[in-house]
């Protein structure tokens, strides 16, 4: 099963719904605000791509966190924060249990689909 992450009012999530629906790809959104988000699946992101990869930095919710809150960024804080807060996380995310992919590159969801 392939399973989208992200939030539905998101541009980018809803291009990649429409397109994996217009491919005729069965799919499962997972809707961070309203589904959660817990600590053993972040944890598992983290271990396949390093939680730089995953923390936007350019979100609107990055830009009202408070100075204290990104700086000294580590591990640990980041994880903190993305859970705390689940839109700091890039999205949309797809994972078909064996690979992550992080934003949405129709190349790469293309070359990832053919070769499921």
């Amino acid at each position: 099963m392939i399973f989208l992450y992200g939030i539905k009012n998101c541009d980018s999530v809803r291009k990649a719904r429409k397109w994996l629906e217009a491919n005729g790809v069965e799919f499962q959104f997972h809707d961070f605000r309203r589904d959660g988000l817990d600590t053993s699946r972040l944890q598992d992101w983290i271990a396949q791509t390093g939680w730089e990869k995953l923390l936007n930095h350019r979100s609107a919710t990055w830009r009202q966190l408070p100075g204290d809150e990104k700086t000294d960024l580590d591990e640990r804080k980041a994880v903190m924060l993305m859970l705390q807060h689940p839109t700091l996380i890039k999205r949309p995310l797809l994972d078909d249990g064996s690979h992550l992919l992080i934003g949405f590159h129709q190349q790469s969801w293309q070359t990832l689909l053919e070769n499921r």
